[in-house]
């Protein structure tokens, strides 16, 4: 397990963070169409917390994204880096994120962020954000549609319907189980929104998350057992 530490400079106040948001995300890249769903490695992220220890515990997971398969995997634990703020979340978690994939012993491939993208009240979630300082291209594929408003998909795996800000589409509600509620995919960097929905349906073969997701999650949450001696 790696430390994390948090970096020199990084914003300590809303509108530091702010500032870093507007100055990073002109540096978002729409126009490249990502590796092709189905191939390469692909490598969720997730964090847990602990609150009142003050710290925070990422996993990076690798698959071989033809059969699924876990090809490496690392993670990281450090202080919590930034305050509790709605649409300021990245900054609570990239430290740590960053020192996890820095870990990992292959390169990450397409990294899925449990989290938004373009789908942000800012259009810079922490898919776009840990794209742009990385330069992996990244997706977001969110649980809930955080501000934004949706039509449900139609019922068969597969449907789709436009993720809304207003009138502008800023993700997909994508329907990856027969019935179930849909997630929400949204682009980070370096990717397509058809791209990032096409990635989405081949990760998840038989639950509703992807299972870069459901794998990063179950380690990071293991790891801040273990960093903080934890049940």
């Amino acid at each position: 397990m790696t430390t994390a530490d948090i970096p020199a400079g990084w914003p300590a106040t809303e509108e530091e963070a702010r500032a870093v948001q507007d100055e990073l995300r002109v540096r978002v890249v729409l126009d490249e169409p990502g590796p092709p769903a189905g191939t390469g490695l692909v490598t969720g992220v997730d964090v847990a917390y602990d609150d009142e220890r003050d710290v925070v515990a990422a996993a990076a997971v690798v698959l071989d994204a033809a059969n699924l398969d876990v090809v490496a995997e690392a993670t990281a634990v450090g202080r919590i880096s930034f305050p509790y703020v709605p649409g300021l979340l990245a900054f609570r978690e990239i430290p740590t994120l960053l020192a996890a994939l820095d870990a990992l012993p292959v390169p990450p491939g397409l990294v899925v962020c449990d989290g938004y993208g373009l789908a942000h009240p800012r259009r810079f979630g922490l898919a776009s954000h840990l794209g742009v300082l990385t330069g992996l291209p990244t997706i977001g594929v969110a649980k809930n549609p955080f501000t934004f408003t949706y039509d449900d998909p139609d019922a068969p795996r597969g449907a789709s319907s436009p993720l809304l800000a207003g009138t502008e589409e800023v993700g997909r509600a994508l329907r990856t189980r027969r019935d179930v509620k849909p997630v929400f995919v949204s682009v980070g960097h370096r990717t397509t929104l058809a791209d990032a929905c096409a990635h989405t349906l081949a990760l998840t073969p038989r639950f509703r998350l992807p299972e870069t997701t459901r794998r990063a999650d179950a380690l990071c949450r293991r790891a801040l057992r273990e960093a903080t001696g934890g049940p």
